[in-house]
């Protein structure tokens, strides 16, 4: 009898959802096809982070440094189904890393260079890896020194430049070593290639693990989304060790055969320097820069995006007065991206709508058998929404509710945890985000917020994701949020926190009370406290880590 996650791989093949190609076929194919196409840049700063000089590798020479640190992973006993976590910055190196454990059939672990001793003794005890692959230091971070403190016992630590090295030069006994162990240790679309990890919204970030079938699925849905072309050149500013960076260039680069440049960490001037210096056809920006940006026409005006087609954003809701300036003013696209590791993947393009307040904060239906969507992404997702007491589905529209998800794009369950109440009895993963269904006709998700997000105010839900969006054009901030803190009457309240510009020190409460009103904002929901801080907790991907703020507020009481 099958077990339901074999089912699931038999029936996705069955309908063509799901293939045969894994990561590092891919590779080879390219480098076969296309053996002189870069595959990877470094940042052109890189000997400043990292004191080594950039390096640039075509995909023949992408394939034989793989192969090469293949080889040296299964000289020190790594291989066929070992965990191995990798701690890199945007840097050649950890796209190696990808090729070469995919290439031996093992797991790739990567983690932001932000986490700490904490976080990697949590990974280490989940996953027991094999070894965990890091550089000496990134910029101030002593990678090095931070990875030791779990490398003990069964846990190498190996180091790029003293432990692991390549070279582009071609190594017949490196490959004639690695054809050897893969036909001993035959690889699998289905197998689990990476286990990423949550970023960590709601505590202690959890396991995901995804195979090669569940990325190519994501990469399917992003250049879709993104219209990737043969020859692209992707401009990729989030780290690669989550959703963003891995469904969205990592794997369509593979799949379609573009070029991925490397930026990390951000730096706005270089960003505009590498979308002009490198030609870039597509990337992806947080909000928050995209609005410095919309706001800053002498700076982007400055430089040469004439290859450029559009720009992807996520991760929050988008400001639709950005949009606009994006599209009338520089001529170009703004693609709305709403995924997660887990597998979610909507996205919100021209060729869906033309409204750029729709673009900002919904998505299609997709996976809801809405013809006018007809693509692989609506055929491959399913989406339905559901009432968060009672799991009654809702087809009515202005009734907010849960999204659940299901198909291609979507993983089996977390490591380590109780997945019970996980997914519905029919398959679908309960997202925890809450959404509610839009338009005429009813074709959209207007994305409401968290479910452990929403603030109770004396039994009236606030979504603090609709107010943040309304705050991104406070005057005199750089960046803002809201969330809840405690009180004895009406249980929770809502605090405005906010990141004042430079030369700015005598706003207050009023002010922001004031904005959000000739905004039309409902009184209720209006903040009935503000503080002021040097700077938002953000994850690696820039989501404001609300249950930090929530703790940082109330310690200041």
């Amino acid at each position: 009898m099958k077990t339901s996650s074999q089912q699931r791989i038999h029936d996705y093949h069955e309908r063509g959802w799901w293939g045969d190609d894994t990561l590092h076929g891919l590779l080879e194919l390219q480098a076969r096809e296309n053996p002189d196409l870069l595959a990877v840049a470094d940042q052109p700063n890189r000997k400043e982070l990292t004191g080594d000089e950039p390096c640039r590798l075509s995909y023949a020479e992408l394939n034989e440094a793989s192969t090469q640190v293949a080889c040296q992973f299964l000289n020190r006993g790594i291989g066929a189904e070992d965990s191995v976590i990798v701690q890199l910055p945007n840097i050649a190196e950890l796209v190696i890393c990808y090729m070469a454990i995919s290439k031996i059939g093992a797991i790739i672990s990567p983690v932001p260079v932000q986490y700490g001793s904490h976080e990697l003794h949590h990974i280490s005890s989940t996953i027991s890896p094999a070894a965990i692959v890091t550089i000496d230091h990134f910029s101030a971070l002593e990678l090095a020194q931070n990875a030791a403190t779990i490398a003990e016992g069964n846990v190498q630590l190996l180091v790029f430049g003293s432990d692991l090295s390549f070279t582009t030069e071609n190594h017949p006994d490196s490959a004639q070593q690695l054809s050897d162990y893969q036909l001993s240790h035959p690889s699998d679309s289905d197998d689990i290639l990476t286990i990423c990890w949550t970023s960590g919204t709601t505590g202690t970030p959890k396991g995901v693990p995804r195979s090669h079938n569940m990325w190519l699925a994501t990469a399917q849905c992003c250049g879709e989304a993104g219209n990737y072309r043969a020859g692209d050149r992707f401009l990729n500013i989030f780290p690669l060790v989550n959703m963003a960076s891995i469904g969205g260039f990592l794997f369509p680069a593979l799949l379609v055969g573009c070029s991925i440049i490397l930026h990390h960490p951000l730096d706005p001037t270089l960003y505009l320097t590498q979308l002009q210096n490198e030609k870039i056809t597509f990337t992806i920006a947080p909000p928050a820069l995209l609005n410095q940006l919309a706001k800053s026409s002498d700076m982007w005006n400055q430089f040469d995006f004439s290859h450029l087609r559009s720009i992807g954003s996520g991760s929050a809701p988008l400001a639709p007065w950005m949009i606009e300036i994006f599209n009338q003013q520089y001529g170009l696209d703004v693609i709305n991206f709403y995924g997660s590791n887990e597998g979610i993947s909507l996205f919100c393009t021209p060729l869906h709508t033309d409204s750029s307040a729709i673009r900002a904060t919904m998505f299609p239906r997709l996976g809801c058998g809405i013809d006018h969507f007809d693509s692989y992404a609506n055929d491959a997702l399913l989406s339905k929404v559901v009432d968060v007491e009672t799991g009654e589905i809702i087809t009515e529209t202005g009734t907010v509710g849960e999204l659940l998800f299901a198909g291609a794009t979507v993983f089996d369950g977390y490591l380590g945890t109780d997945n019970s109440q996980l997914f519905s009895h029919d398959g679908y993963f309960h997202t925890g985000d809450l959404v509610e269904i839009c338009g005429d006709p009813p074709w959209f998700y207007r994305i409401a917020g968290r479910c452990k997000d929403i603030i109770n105010r004396g039994g009236m839900k606030i979504s603090p994701a609709e107010i943040d969006v309304l705050l991104e054009g406070l005057p005199f901030s750089v960046e803002n949020a809201v969330c809840a803190y405690q009180d004895d009457l009406l249980g929770e309240k809502v605090c405005a926190c906010v990141v004042l510009t430079p030369d700015t020190s005598n706003m207050d409460l009023k002010d922001v009370i004031n904005f959000l009103t000739d905004q039309g904002l409902a009184k209720f929901k209006l903040p009935e406290r503000v503080e002021f801080f040097e700077s938002l907790p953000r994850n690696p991907l820039g989501k404001v880590q609300r249950f930090i703020l929530e703790e940082l507020v109330s310690q200041r009481h």
